[in-house]
């Protein structure tokens, strides 16, 4: 017989693991939306971020919280770095330019993640926390984390935050321009490198930053990006290619499914459950749950 408080609390858990998996999602579509590739790195850019939490909160005084915001400047100045080599390789006269963008993402990853297993090794690190090291008892239903609780609600203020600059502001109106015609949106007077590269910057930021709350919660590990990455392909596609403000319900889905299958049929089945669910919606609803994205 199920338990009426296990599943309570799991369904619970899966809703705050949903509000992180937001922040990694709403980047990663903005991403294929504007610079029209799909980042391979994405997952890399999760597992940099756990492993700046890890080296730089003992620096700190054992803090992970303080080293948010400097993961979000850091990789923010790195993504638009990056920016233009992506910009270089999938313009001008060369051939399928999805498929170049692709090549170069995936050699990015694979540069990212061996660079980090040669300097650090394979295995975990954790990143501490002091201020948020207890849990939140709910009568009647257990104890949360405070530190997934506190994740889940900067997951759904930082998706918010983004969505105002997005619709609300100069910038996030030439970033829009861009994503719905690159052509049109250059001929209107819209500087496309500028911000291609401020678009790249704040995804870069957003993931990093997420990778510091997700090695909150669990560690930093040299390999868990490709796990990220396939959640991030997993959000897109179930909100609908091209339609940001349903990363918030495909990320939710994600959060409730990963937990609900950990619980009841084990860790192992839980990609199983993932990409089974992904089938079934690419057959009978490919642009989205909502219905609203492009069709994939």
């Amino acid at each position: 017989m199920v338990s009426t408080e296990l599943l309570v609390q799991s369904i619970i858990n899966g809703l705050l693991l949903g509000g992180i998996y937001v922040t990694v999602g709403v980047g990663f579509a903005l991403v294929f939306g504007v610079l029209e590739i799909i980042d391979f790195a994405v997952g890399e850019y999760v597992m940099l971020g756990a492993f700046t939490g890890a080296i730089v909160a003992p620096i700190l005084g054992g803090e992970g919280l303080f080293v948010v915001p400097i993961a979000f400047v850091v990789f923010f100045l790195v993504g638009v770095a990056v920016q233009p080599f992506i910009h270089h390789v999938t313009t001008g006269d060369r051939p399928m330019p999805l498929l170049m963008g692709l090549v170069f993402t995936f050699g990015l990853a694979t540069f990212l993640r061996g660079s980090v297993l040669t300097i650090f090794g394979p295995n975990t690190r954790n990143v501490p926390t002091k201020a948020l090291s207890g849990g939140i008892d709910v009568t009647g239903i257990g104890v949360f984390p405070e530190i997934r609780v506190v994740t889940a609600i900067v997951g759904v203020l930082s998706l918010v935050a983004f969505m105002y600059y997005l619709y609300r502001t100069t910038g996030g109106t030439a970033i829009r321009a861009i994503a719905e015609d690159r052509d049109i949106a250059g001929l209107m007077g819209v500087n496309i490198n500028r911000y291609q590269s401020i678009a790249y910057g704040v995804y870069a930021g957003l993931t990093a930053t997420g990778g510091v709350f997700i090695g909150l919660i669990y560690a930093a590990g040299p390999g868990m990006g490709l796990q990220y990455t396939a959640f991030a392909f997993f959000m897109i596609v179930l909100a609908g290619l091209g339609y940001l403000p349903g990363i918030i319900v495909s990320g939710v889905v994600l959060g409730l499914v990963q937990s609900l299958t950990s619980i009841y049929l084990g860790g192992d089945v839980v990609f199983f459950a993932l990409f089974g669910l992904i089938y079934l919606l690419l057959l009978v609803r490919p642009e989205g749950l909502l219905g609203k994205g492009e069709v994939a």
